[in-house]
């Protein structure tokens, strides 16, 4: 990983980020971060994205038919996804890091660079609605 400069967009980009919990996709960094820096671009904010990922500093969270969505805590947890809503919540427990081990100690012939696990439904506020 080379080592790259901080600069102030990208630090903009990540203070955004990390001041919600709603795990954004880059348009909605974008709006946030545009009004602040007003001549920064779209393709700008994505490859700021790509460098803090990169340098593990973040997580992208891929949907399959839908844009990413970006997480700052780049520590290994697990999300909920609302079907309704598209609303992204974090699953932290610490019995889960043990499951994980668990699996990929089994995985003995292979070599495991990660993995991704999603629980989906239906949030709090949609189950209410339904």
């Amino acid at each position: 990983m080379a080592k790259t400069r901080n600069t102030k967009q990208r630090q903009l980009i990540l203070d955004e980020l990390r001041s919600t919990k709603s795990h954004p996709c880059a348009e909605w960094l974008y709006q946030r971060v545009k009004a602040k820096m007003p001549n920064i671009s779209l393709g700008t904010v994505y490859r700021n994205l790509a460098v803090l990922k990169e340098q593990e500093i973040i997580q992208e969270l891929p949907r399959a038919g839908s844009q990413s969505r970006y997480d700052s805590n780049p520590n290994p947890h697990y999300h909920f996804f609302c079907l309704e809503c598209g609303r992204i919540d974090d699953i932290e427990e610490p019995y889960l890091e043990k499951v994980n081990s668990e699996i990929t100690g089994k995985l003995t012939e292979y070599v495991v660079l990660g993995h991704f696990t999603e629980f989906y439904g239906l949030c709090p506020q949609c189950k209410k609605s339904k």
